[in-house]
């Protein structure tokens, strides 16, 4: 059975036509159009509903306003929040103390601690010394007193004080102080010295009137412990001026007992000196010493007198520090120390060897060089360095340890040409007993 094609119309008219279209095309062509196709649709964005946008906006802004610009942030923490620093009364030095580190400590400046003090930058302070912080101030009271008070007090001075010291402790300022007695921040005062505490006549002037028959007798004076030139000059009824000027000499010098001084307008006879027990004496162990040697001995021990010192422990430390920081061993320089002065930074011998570790000027000048810079002898820290420094060139040029210690005492050189003399084995025998104390 045949059957006969209709002739029905297509219901995709616009196909064949494609198709015969497409036909002729590339088939790159082809898959280009097929995937370009979807895209040629009309396809429209979805939009945001106007109350979600709304919320949107609303969280943003909330979130914005909750940060903080950095800024309006302060670098540092308010003053109010800032711990506050406490700043005691005084300090207590301990050994490795500088005036600036405490200044530094306590938020001061080092000028204003200097001057608190009574300090130089190069002034010396050591362990256990007493550093004020603060300006104490005097109660009212005591002030509204103080011209009545000061102007009948003196005030004798002992071994340690300074005119710093002695001013904070009366309650007046250390410019009054020098004002009163004629003196200067340099001035050296000695103990027995009077010092006056006030612009009138001080109380104790009246003995100086029995005295005054006696003084006038002579046209000399000899210079006792304890004398200043102020109150040699008043006992004797002359100006301080006049006595200087006859003596040749300045507020600021330094005498010392047995020294002879003139005293201008009076007549009689000289007062004997040996009426005068000096400071350091003139011989030793049976050997007397030259006059300008024991006078300048003299000289170093009434200036020893008047300033601080260390005390004996505070000694031996800077001794033993000294010691390990010069590659010396702590234990043999205390034992030196300790044979020669016990660690007394005042001691003065008559051959004009100064402090603990009994330097004489001319070993003092041969350390300076030894360490490459002048020491003080009179100041515990060069009198300890002079002293190791001397010690340890000892033990590098000598051919043992015993003529070391022999060299320290008789003089390398006499050690090498005589031999050690009988009281120098004593000496050696006796720093290496000191020695295994200390070790």
């Amino acid at each position: 059975m045949t059957t006969t094609r209709s002739t029905k119309q297509s219901p995709r008219p616009g196909l064949p036509l494609i198709a015969a279209t497409t036909a002729t095309l590339p088939a790159v062509m082809l898959s280009s159009l097929a995937v370009a196709q979807p895209a040629a649709a009309d396809v429209r964005p979805q939009t945001v509903p106007a109350t979600l946008a709304a919320a949107i906006e609303a969280q943003a802004a909330a979130v914005k306003a909750g940060i903080i610009p950095a800024a309006s942030v302060p670098a540092a923490l308010p003053s109010g929040l800032q711990p506050t620093r406490v700043t005691p009364t005084a300090h207590t030095v301990v050994r490795g103390d500088t005036v600036s580190g405490i200044a530094g400590r306590y938020g001061l400046s080092t000028p204003s601690v200097l001057k608190l003090n009574n300090l130089k930058s190069n002034s010396v302070i050591y362990p256990g010394q007493r550093i004020k912080l603060k300006a104490v101030a005097a109660p009212a009271a005591k002030a509204a007193a103080a011209p009545a008070a000061t102007a009948a007090r003196t005030y004798t001075v002992k071994s340690g004080d300074t005119l710093g010291g002695i001013a904070g402790r009366h309650g007046v300022r250390l410019s009054q102080v020098l004002s009163w007695n004629g003196l200067k921040v340099s001035s050296i005062i000695y103990p027995g010295q009077k010092i006056r505490l006030g612009a009138g006549t001080a109380v104790a002037a009246a003995p100086a009137k029995t005295a005054a028959p006696a003084t006038t007798r002579s046209a000399s004076y000899v210079i006792k412990s304890g004398d200043t030139l102020s109150g040699i000059a008043s006992r004797h009824g002359v100006k301080l001026a006049a006595i200087l000027s006859a003596n040749r000499l300045k507020v600021t010098s330094v005498i010392y007992p047995g020294q002879k001084l003139a005293i201008p307008g009076k007549t009689g006879t000289v007062q004997p000196a040996s009426s005068v027990t000096p400071l350091v004496p003139s011989s030793f162990l049976g050997y007397t010493y030259p006059a300008a040697v024991v006078s300048s001995a003299n000289k170093n021990k009434a200036l020893l007198n008047a300033s601080p010192v260390p005390s004996l422990a505070q000694m031996q430390s800077i001794v033993a520090d000294t010691a390990r920081r010069m590659g010396v061993d702590p234990a043999l320089a205390q034992a030196f120390a300790y044979q020669e002065s016990g660690f007394n930074q005042r001691a003065v011998s008559p051959a004009n060897a100064i402090g603990t570790m009994q330097v004489i000027p001319s070993s003092g000048d041969w350390a300076s060089d030894l360490v490459g810079r002048k020491l003080n002898l009179l100041d515990p820290y060069d009198n300890a360095t002079a002293g190791v420094a001397i010690i340890r060139q000892l033990i590098r040029t000598s051919k043992n340890l015993d003529y070391a210690i022999a060299g320290y005492y008789q003089g390398q050189y006499s050690v090498s040409k005589h031999g050690m003399y009988t009281d120098t084995k004593h000496y050696v025998a006796a720093i290496k007993a000191h020695r295994r104390t200390f070790s």
